[in-house]
This record gives C-alpha cells, structure tokens and sequence, in this order.
C-alpha cells in the first residue's frame, strides 16, 4: 500500500513538472486610442493570432484606451516592464531619440507608399535596432496616418487660414514650430484631455489624422475639417527587451511574424477606410475641404526643416529622402 502511494505521490509530482514546462505567459499590450479605432482592431489580430499559433502558451490581453497611462506613461511603463507592448506615436519616443522627429517634419513623405518604402526599409529598421538602447525591442510601423487640421472657424484653404487659431499641438518639436510659425497659437495636450479642451474652448483647433478625429469623435466639437495632409503619422509598436527574452525562440519567432502581418492588415484597413471615414465625419456634421493650396503650405514651412538639421544634423533626413526614391 505504501508503494502504490508512493508511486501515486511520484506520478503527480513528474505530471506537475512536465506541465509546468509549458509554462503559460500572459503579455499586456496598451495603446492610447478608443476600440472603436484600427489601433484596436490590429491589437485584436495581434492577441488572436499570437495566442492560436503559440498553441495558447501566450496569452495578450489588451488595454485599449489609455488605461494604463498617456503616451509618455506607456513608455515608460514599457521600459520599466510594466508593460510589455506599447503602440504610440513615433513622436513620442522623439525625447529618447531626438533625430527621429525627423519622420514627422511637415510634408516629409508625399506618399503613403513612400512612408512604408522609407519605414521597412534599411532607415526604418535602424530605428528599430536603435530600440534596444533603451530597453525595448522595436516590432513594427502601422500607422496613424496623414494629419489633417479642424478647427471651429472656417476651411483652411492656405497658410493665412491658420493665423490666430488657438491650435491643439502633440508634443512634436517640428509641428509645435510649423503651426507657430504659421500665426498660430500652439498649446500641448495629451489626446485624452484634447475633446474637452475644445468642448470648453481652450484651444478651437487641432490636427490628426482622419481616423482618430473619428474615433475621439472630435466631430462632436469641431465644424470643419481641412484635409491639409501636412504630416504623415507613423505608430511604433515596441516590445520590453527582457518580455522578449524570456520568449522560446519559436515563441519570439510568432511574435516577429505576427508583428509584420498586424501592421499590413492596419496599415491596409487604413487606406481602405479612409474614404469611408471622411463620408462619415460629413454625415455627422463636419464641413469638408480639399480645397487646399499644398504648395503654399510647403512653401511657408520650409523654416521648420532648416531648423531641424541645425539642431540634429541631416543625416537622417537625408537616408530618408535617399530611401524615398
């Protein structure tokens, strides 16, 4: 009796070691915007597709929203492991990586296409490997989009349309510079604070692209929408180095592969929904211009770009414009 026990005792102990090779990890993935947004809609193709093909060895859960901070928030908390996937804006890791505002400079990229080429190219996997000095294990650039302007006082046809205009800013150096050097009258507002600041009237403009204007449903507190297209918008999505680490390599493998798909599909959805977008922020309200003189807009902001490569350099403008082509 006290054999058959004893083996009884051992089985369960070899069962529990051999389960306990396959030790579940759960992974945490925050972004800023609402799950209403493609931001979301890539997060869920993310955990899904990671978690079926890691046989459910991994598991994501998300955090949609900014509740797990602001963007400055969700770096940090990044870095420190809190977190281990962020999506934010690639201006926001401009603190860490000053040269790298130089993928937001006004009318930087004419094309989408231009982006990605410039983005998955040798340029864009620089900044990627760049990642690890700070902890972080670069995976990919979907995308936000071009940013576009709205404000409550009329279309902006050219650059005299933007004087005066109290105007929402992110926290980049190269729009905070363009939009004051326009006449206008830049204040920095973290995205979740922005709808209330315009409904209370502490700024009557801002600028984003067309799909977080409708998520946010600034349409709500803004009339007109200027499709300006005065900066391309790219997202990182980043990984803490040591969440990574700790991965098998074929789990490491899933999350690389599962990485490049997810920013495909968002960064198709994007192109394909835009259109559909801007029919929909008219249905709600919004008053619709195209009518927008680029060259002019390119013309006036020329400064912006002369004081980027005097306090950076030009060399990463110039490996951008190299890869452009």
């Amino acid at each position: 009796m006290r054999t058959y026990v004893k083996s009884l005792l051992l089985a369960g102990a070899l069962a529990l070691g051999a389960s306990s090779g396959n030790a579940q990890t759960t992974l945490k993935l925050a972004h800023a915007a609402p799950e209403s947004d493609l931001q979301q809609t890539m997060s869920v193709f993310f955990k899904e597709q990671v978690e079926a093909r890691s046989n459910g060895n991994i598991t994501v859960n998300l955090f949609p929203s900014g509740q797990l901070g602001n963007d400055a928030q969700m770096i940090d908390g990044l870095r420190s492991g809190i977190i281990d996937f962020a999506m934010v804006g690639l201006n926001n890791y401009s603190g860490l990586m000053p040269e790298t505002a130089a993928f937001t400079l006004p009318f930087m990229f004419p094309t989408r296409e231009t982006a990605y080429k410039v983005l998955d190219g040798e340029v864009g996997q620089g900044v990627l490997d760049k990642m690890a000095d700070f902890g972080l294990k670069g995976l990919g650039f979907p995308e936000n989009g071009y940013r576009n302007m709205t404000n409550n006082r009329g279309p902006i046809k050219e650059p005299a349309d933007v004087v005066g205009l109290q105007m929402r800013v992110n926290n980049s150096i190269a729009l905070n510079d363009m939009f004051q050097l326009l006449g206008a009258n830049p204040q920095q507002i973290p995205v979740a604070e922005l709808y209330t600041a315009l409904e209370t009237g502490v700024v009557d403009a801002q600028d984003h692209p067309i799909g977080v204007t409708l998520s946010f449903k600034f349409f709500e507190v803004q009339k007109y929408l200027s499709l300006t297209r005065h900066a391309y918008a790219p997202l990182l999505l980043a990984m803490n180095s040591n969440s990574f680490d700790k991965l098998t390599a074929e789990e490491q493998a899933i999350i690389l592969d599962v990485s490049k798909e997810a920013v495909d599909m968002q960064r198709k959805l994007s192109i394909e929904k835009e259109g559909g977008m801007i029919a929909e922020l008219e249905s709600d309200g919004m008053i619709v211009n195209s009518d927008v003189d680029g060259a002019a807009f390119q013309e006036a902001v020329k400064p912006v770009w002369a004081a980027f490569i005097e306090a950076n350099g030009d060399g990463l403008i110039n490996a951008i414009l190299a890869d452009s082509k």
